[in-house]
Protein backbone atom coordinates (compact mmCIF):
# COMPACT_ATOMS: atom_id res chain seq x y z
CA UNK A 1 0.00 0.00 0.00
CA UNK A 2 1.34 3.07 -0.49
CA UNK A 3 1.58 6.16 1.67
CA UNK A 4 -1.19 8.04 1.73
CA UNK A 5 -2.72 11.49 2.81
CA UNK A 6 -5.65 12.22 4.67
CA UNK A 7 -7.83 12.40 1.83
CA UNK A 8 -6.71 9.02 0.82
CA UNK A 9 -8.46 7.83 3.90
CA UNK A 10 -11.28 10.17 4.84
CA UNK A 11 -12.38 10.57 0.94
CA UNK A 12 -12.33 13.50 -0.45
CA UNK A 13 -15.45 15.08 -0.19
CA UNK A 14 -16.04 14.85 3.61
CA UNK A 15 -17.43 17.75 4.89
CA UNK A 16 -16.91 17.08 8.42
CA UNK A 17 -12.75 16.50 7.92
CA UNK A 18 -10.83 19.97 7.82
CA UNK A 19 -8.18 19.96 4.88
CA UNK A 20 -5.15 20.98 6.08
CA UNK A 21 -3.18 20.81 2.18
CA UNK A 22 -0.22 19.02 4.80
CA UNK A 23 0.55 15.54 3.31
CA UNK A 24 0.64 12.89 6.31
CA UNK A 25 3.88 10.65 6.08
CA UNK A 26 2.14 7.43 6.61
CA UNK A 27 2.62 3.75 5.18
CA UNK A 28 2.35 0.41 6.49
CA UNK A 29 4.32 -1.00 9.57
CA UNK A 30 6.77 1.43 10.29
CA UNK A 31 8.81 1.39 13.28
CA UNK A 32 7.18 5.05 14.87
CA UNK A 33 4.73 7.46 13.50
CA UNK A 34 5.20 11.08 15.46
CA UNK A 35 1.88 12.38 16.36
CA UNK A 36 1.91 16.17 16.34
CA UNK A 37 -1.19 18.01 18.40
CA UNK A 38 -1.76 20.00 15.56
CA UNK A 39 -0.40 21.87 11.99
CA UNK A 40 0.81 25.00 12.51
CA UNK A 41 -0.35 27.93 10.45
CA UNK A 42 3.13 28.27 8.90
CA UNK A 43 3.34 25.00 8.34
CA UNK A 44 0.01 24.92 5.99
CA UNK A 45 1.37 28.60 4.71
CA UNK A 46 4.83 26.53 3.67
CA UNK A 47 3.31 23.42 2.50
CA UNK A 48 5.35 20.67 5.23
CA UNK A 49 5.24 19.76 8.62
CA UNK A 50 7.17 21.22 11.06
CA UNK A 51 8.66 24.08 8.08
CA UNK A 52 9.01 27.22 10.72
CA UNK A 53 12.94 27.28 11.36
CA UNK A 54 12.34 28.12 15.18
CA UNK A 55 10.70 24.49 15.03
CA UNK A 56 13.56 21.92 16.66
CA UNK A 57 11.95 18.79 14.99
CA UNK A 58 14.15 17.75 12.55
CA UNK A 59 17.07 18.46 14.35
CA UNK A 60 15.97 16.38 17.41
CA UNK A 61 15.03 13.43 15.08
CA UNK A 62 18.95 13.80 13.33
CA UNK A 63 20.60 13.81 17.08
CA UNK A 64 18.42 11.47 18.29
CA UNK A 65 19.21 9.04 15.40
CA UNK A 66 15.97 8.52 13.76
CA UNK A 67 17.72 10.26 10.55
CA UNK A 68 21.61 9.55 9.27
CA UNK A 69 21.62 13.55 8.42
CA UNK A 70 19.57 16.52 9.41
CA UNK A 71 16.52 16.50 7.13
CA UNK A 72 14.51 20.16 5.95
CA UNK A 73 10.83 20.16 6.19
CA UNK A 74 10.96 19.74 2.28
CA UNK A 75 12.17 16.63 2.81
CA UNK A 76 9.33 15.30 4.91
CA UNK A 77 8.95 12.18 2.62
CA UNK A 78 12.45 10.98 3.21
CA UNK A 79 10.99 10.03 7.18
CA UNK A 80 9.19 6.47 5.36
CA UNK A 81 13.01 5.44 4.57
CA UNK A 82 13.65 5.40 7.99
CA UNK A 83 10.99 3.47 9.23
CA UNK A 84 9.13 6.88 10.66
CA UNK A 85 6.04 8.84 9.86
CA UNK A 86 3.99 11.97 10.73
CA UNK A 87 0.44 12.26 11.63
CA UNK A 88 -1.17 15.13 13.78
CA UNK A 89 -3.54 14.25 16.25
CA UNK A 90 -5.84 17.28 15.07
CA UNK A 91 -6.02 18.22 11.92
CA UNK A 92 -7.37 21.82 12.12
CA UNK A 93 -3.96 24.46 11.67
CA UNK A 94 -3.81 26.79 14.44
CA UNK A 95 -0.75 29.62 15.80
CA UNK A 96 -0.61 27.90 18.47
CA UNK A 97 -1.34 24.84 19.57
CA UNK A 98 -2.77 26.40 23.22
CA UNK A 99 -6.31 27.33 21.09
CA UNK A 100 -7.10 23.64 21.02
CA UNK A 101 -9.66 22.54 23.97
CA UNK A 102 -10.03 18.84 24.93
CA UNK A 103 -12.90 18.60 22.67
CA UNK A 104 -10.95 19.55 19.85
CA UNK A 105 -8.83 16.12 20.23
CA UNK A 106 -11.75 13.98 21.68
CA UNK A 107 -13.18 14.65 18.47
CA UNK A 108 -10.36 13.97 16.42
CA UNK A 109 -9.81 10.65 18.15
CA UNK A 110 -11.74 8.29 16.30
CA UNK A 111 -9.91 9.42 13.13
CA UNK A 112 -6.54 9.12 14.88
CA UNK A 113 -7.44 5.44 15.64
CA UNK A 114 -8.47 4.48 12.34
CA UNK A 115 -5.21 5.81 10.85
CA UNK A 116 -3.10 4.15 13.40
CA UNK A 117 -4.74 0.77 13.02
CA UNK A 118 -4.82 1.00 9.31
CA UNK A 119 -1.26 1.66 9.02
CA UNK A 120 -0.24 -0.59 12.24
CA UNK A 121 2.58 1.22 13.04
CA UNK A 122 4.86 -0.31 16.07
CA UNK A 123 5.21 2.89 18.06
CA UNK A 124 3.19 6.46 18.18
CA UNK A 125 4.95 8.98 19.84
CA UNK A 126 2.52 11.72 20.80
CA UNK A 127 4.51 15.26 20.86
CA UNK A 128 3.04 16.77 23.78
CA UNK A 129 0.81 15.84 26.31
CA UNK A 130 -1.80 17.36 25.69
CA UNK A 131 -3.44 14.79 23.19
CA UNK A 132 -2.53 11.92 24.94
CA UNK A 133 -3.99 13.03 27.88
CA UNK A 134 -7.56 14.02 26.28
CA UNK A 135 -7.80 11.34 24.49
CA UNK A 136 -6.94 8.86 27.30
CA UNK A 137 -8.80 10.91 29.87
CA UNK A 138 -5.96 11.29 32.18
CA UNK A 139 -5.24 14.59 33.66
CA UNK A 140 -1.70 13.26 34.95
CA UNK A 141 0.28 11.92 32.04
CA UNK A 142 4.35 11.43 32.20
CA UNK A 143 6.94 11.69 29.85
CA UNK A 144 8.06 8.69 27.99
CA UNK A 145 6.45 5.01 27.32
CA UNK A 146 3.19 4.37 28.38
CA UNK A 147 1.74 1.48 29.72
CA UNK A 148 -1.71 1.76 26.97
CA UNK A 149 -1.43 0.96 23.41
CA UNK A 150 -3.21 2.99 21.12
CA UNK A 151 -5.08 1.10 18.33
CA UNK A 152 -2.41 -1.60 18.64
CA UNK A 153 0.67 0.84 18.91
CA UNK A 154 3.02 1.38 21.58
CA UNK A 155 2.49 4.76 22.88
CA UNK A 156 4.98 7.11 24.02
CA UNK A 157 5.02 10.61 25.17
CA UNK A 158 7.66 13.60 24.21
CA UNK A 159 8.16 16.53 24.60
CA UNK A 160 6.92 19.27 21.45
CA UNK A 161 9.74 20.16 19.66
CA UNK A 162 7.74 23.90 18.79
CA UNK A 163 10.12 26.85 19.27
CA UNK A 164 7.44 28.15 21.68
CA UNK A 165 8.30 25.10 24.10
CA UNK A 166 10.47 27.11 26.38
CA UNK A 167 10.62 24.37 28.89
CA UNK A 168 12.86 22.01 26.80
CA UNK A 169 16.14 22.98 25.61
CA UNK A 170 17.48 20.75 22.25
CA UNK A 171 19.67 18.96 24.69
CA UNK A 172 16.80 17.85 27.23
CA UNK A 173 14.47 17.24 23.93
CA UNK A 174 16.90 15.25 22.74
CA UNK A 175 17.01 12.74 25.77
CA UNK A 176 13.57 12.35 25.47
CA UNK A 177 13.71 11.14 21.91
CA UNK A 178 16.97 9.09 22.64
CA UNK A 179 14.20 6.91 24.79
CA UNK A 180 12.56 6.18 22.36
CA UNK A 181 15.09 5.48 19.20
CA UNK A 182 16.90 3.48 22.50
CA UNK A 183 13.87 0.86 21.97
CA UNK A 184 13.42 0.28 17.82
Amino acid sequence: MPDATSEDLDGPDDPAIPRTGLSEILAPGLSVVFCGLNPALSAVRDGHNFSNPSNRFWRVLHLAGFTPRLLRADEERALLQYGCGLTSAVSRPTKSAGELKKQDYLSAAPALESKIRTFAPANLAFLGKAAYAAISLRANVEWGRQAEEFAGAVVWLLPNPSGLNRAFTLTTLTKRYLELRATL
